[in-house]
């Protein structure tokens, strides 16, 4: 535990339970926007509060940000130059925030209706734990891997939560991952590339296996290759960069020049990469609580969302997404996501 900021107003904390991670505490009891103004009032130090967390990072009771929503974009703003507007992403309008765009919505409730994923078969380890290793455990992503540039950073905040144990978020630390592959490994996937697909292009993992048409993509839809090795622009470490099966695409790859579908080569190099590294190792399980912000770096973290009993119980976390310094490969790339005016 040390303290951080010209004043020592905030601690950073051991995140319980966590391999990786930290929790960033304002010492003087205060409200959000009180936390956020000091923030601001050293810019710096929320970004440095991630490095040194190892890109996972958690604040906690900030209550008042479910009525005063402009405060998670100003927290936003802090961590990079550009906070997506959902209304220029083609995000459906019904899954952004009314008042402030930046925001995008998950929820059961209406009207983005979106449920959560099945439990894993079997739904507990043999040892009574939460599953977290795929592929028992499935969903495994980095958010908008299926763009060029990729994002860098995503907020994740607690506005209505499941009942514990349930409705969890897993976080993966692919640096750490990587850092513990054998030589030979290491050496096999340096320049190997991923092929990174938005889920519904009828190109997953799923989508092969289920043999369902394809269907034609315009080229802001198309799959974007990735590095499976990457080199994290701040810290200069190197991560593993890849997804499960449902932000792949299982036509042409997962994995570039490794043939192609669930039988190839590239498939069981996928499998053993994304096995490595969701070991229990290497994650952490967050239980939410109301008000919680959870920080993350796509850069170098994975994560997952668990069932919860969406019949019963309200779930609602608002995102928003940080971009501006995904590395030097990307220099001077257009969005790939963004529609061409002549598509």
């Amino acid at each position: 535990m040390h303290r951080l900021g010209l004043r020592g107003e905030f601690e950073l904390c051991p995140l319980a339970g966590a391999p990786f991670g930290r929790q960033l505490r304002f010492v003087n009891a205060a409200d959000a926007k009180n936390i956020v103004d000091a923030l601001e009032s050293e810019p710096e130090l929320l970004p440095q509060a991630l490095q040194e967390a190892g890109g996972l990072l958690l604040l906690k009771d900030l209550n008042e940000v479910s009525g005063e929503p402009s405060l998670m974009l100003r927290l936003s703003q802090l961590l990079g130059p550009i906070v997506d507007n959902y209304h220029e992403t083609g995000t459906p309008a019904s899954m952004v925030h009314q008042r402030v765009p930046e925001i995008y919505v998950v929820s059961n409730a209406p009207p983005v209706n979106r449920w959560p994923p099945p439990p894993p078969d079997p739904p507990l380890c043999p040892d009574g734990t939460l599953p977290v290793t795929f592929p028992h455990r499935r969903g495994w992503h980095t958010d908008q891997s299926f763009r060029r540039p990729p994002p860098d950073i995503s907020l994740l905040y607690g506005v209505q939560v499941a009942v514990k144990g349930q409705g969890q978020t897993l976080f993966a630390d692919c640096a750490a991952a990587f850092d513990t592959l054998p030589a030979s490994v290491k050496a096999q996937i340096e320049d190997l590339v991923g092929i990174h697909v938005e889920y519904g292009a009828n190109r997953s993992e799923d989508d092969v296996r289920s043999q369902r048409s394809l269907r034609p993509l315009k080229k802001h839809e198309r799959p974007q290759r990735q590095p499976v090795v990457r080199l994290h622009p701040v810290t200069g470490r190197r991560a593993l960069y890849l997804c499960d099966g449902a932000q792949m695409d299982w036509v042409d790859g997962p994995l570039a020049g490794m043939g192609t579908g669930p039988g190839s080569d590239g498939a069981k190099l996928a499998y053993k990469l994304m096995t490595h590294l969701t070991q229990r190792q290497f994650v952490y399980v967050h239980e939410w609580d109301r008000g919680d912000l959870v920080i993350f770096d796509n850069r170098n973290v994975v994560h997952a969302v668990t069932w919860y009993d969406a019949e019963n119980y309200e779930r609602t976390l608002w995102r928003t997404t940080v971009s501006g310094n995904p590395g030097a490969e990307y220099d001077g790339e257009r969005p790939s996501w963004l529609p061409d005016p002549a598509d």
